[in-house]
């Protein structure tokens, strides 16, 4: 499995596209929001010659899925999201005009609903689905143990954790999802953040200041 991190739009969202041998391509948090991030996510895709076949959302604040509709028009693959989540997916036009962000297409409603310990396979790519609320209501990981990584949006930074003054926001939920869930995964496993550089669960497990929050 090859891992590939894009960062794109005002908030400098961290867009995966995880790919197989036979390049079947699992892209997830789609955040490209202008026209010259399309245009680079479209010549990306081409130079590797990369064939998408899912969408996967981890959280559906708008950050995250800034590249929904283009993904969705361009490829016309399945977008997946927790069911907790759809009072956030709600949200984000109303937050995209807050912010100001008048190019902010809404994303096409999801085609699939994932659920807490299911696992995804699509080609040689699986991935376990972690259900980890806290900084949104329906937040998921997806963590694949075979390769010793895991994708899990806005939960746990490099150092940090994912805010909680957003509507659906838990602090005490954000601590038991880190502490019982994204801690019970072996130390050496890489964490893909949805901002900034990755990290691992051991490390974060010695310093990471949920742990005194």
């Amino acid at each position: 499995m090859q891992i590939y991190k894009l960062t794109y739009n005002p908030f400098q969202e961290n867009m995966y596209v995880v790919s197989d041998e036979n390049k079947n391509c699992v892209i997830i948090d789609p955040g490209c929001y202008f026209r010259e991030e399309e245009q680079h996510f479209m010549k990306f895709i081409e130079e590797y010659e990369l064939k998408p076949v899912a969408l996967l959302n981890t959280h559906a604040h708008l950050d995250h899925i800034m590249g929904n509709q283009f993904i969705k028009s361009n490829f016309g693959i399945d977008i997946y999201l927790h069911p907790d989540d759809k009072p956030t997916f709600a949200m984000a036009e109303k937050s995209a005009q807050l912010y100001g962000l008048d190019q902010f297409k809404a994303s096409p409603e999801p085609d699939k609903w994932l659920e807490d310990g299911q696992t995804l396979q699509f080609g040689e790519m699986s991935f376990e689905v972690i259900l980890g609320p806290g900084h949104a209501p329906g937040h998921v990981a997806f963590y694949n143990a075979e390769n010793k990584f895991v994708i899990n949006g806005d939960i746990l930074f490099q150092g940090s954790y994912g805010r909680v003054d957003l509507p659906g926001g838990n602090m005490a939920q954000l601590k038991k999802t880190i502490t019982e869930r994204m801690f019970s995964l072996p130390d050496d496993t890489v964490v893909y953040t949805g901002h900034g550089g990755e990290t691992t669960i051991g490390a974060e497990k010695q310093s990471n200041p949920i742990l005194w929050g």
